[in-house]
């Protein structure tokens, strides 16, 4: 029987990561980001806590994490987040017990907002947002190129205080 297993990510983590994040740049729906990035500059682009892992079989089939959206003391309560999971692990509710971990976290470390960027043409990320309780806030179209073709990010986010 297969366990899943969500911890704090590791240093030691990271090329792991960073193949998941590959596999989510050849999707063309994931991020506009076309190379990856060293393990030193993903580290340095991330929260040093709030990042986490999902392990199966001692192998990581995902990973969620929160990049600051400022450096201004003002906004230090609200975080983008990534969330990947390996293609052969989709659909198996990894990435919402990754996110039910990072919400938990994020919220016992006084975040208050969280969002995300999302393609537009990426609906089962979409959905996914909307189960864990985030909310379309906006679209900003044609906002970036991929390959040359233009494409619509749906902006959503996530309120812990509620007003």
């Amino acid at each position: 029987m297969d366990t899943l297993n969500i911890r704090k990510m590791k240093k030691n983590d990271l090329k792991e990561v960073l193949q998941i994040y590959k596999e989510g740049i050849e999707t063309g729906m994931a991020t506009f980001e076309t190379i990856v990035p060293s393990q030193h500059v993903w580290d340095n682009g991330h929260h040093a806590t709030l990042r986490f892992v999902a392990e199966e079989n001692n192998r990581l089939v995902g990973w969620i994490a929160i990049t600051p959206v400022s450096t201004r003391a003002v906004y230090s309560g609200v975080g983008e987040v990534s969330v990947y999971v390996s293609n052969c692990n989709k659909g198996k509710g990894i990435a919402t017990k990754l996110f039910d971990k990072l919400i938990q976290e994020s919220e016992k470390s006084g975040f208050w907002t969280l969002q995300s960027s999302i393609f537009a043409i990426n609906t089962s990320s979409i959905q996914l947002h909307k189960k864990m309780d985030f909310k379309i806030v906006g679209t900003r179209e044609k906002i970036a190129q991929l390959n040359g073709k233009w494409f619509d990010t749906v902006i959503m986010e996530r309120r812990t205080i509620k007003y």
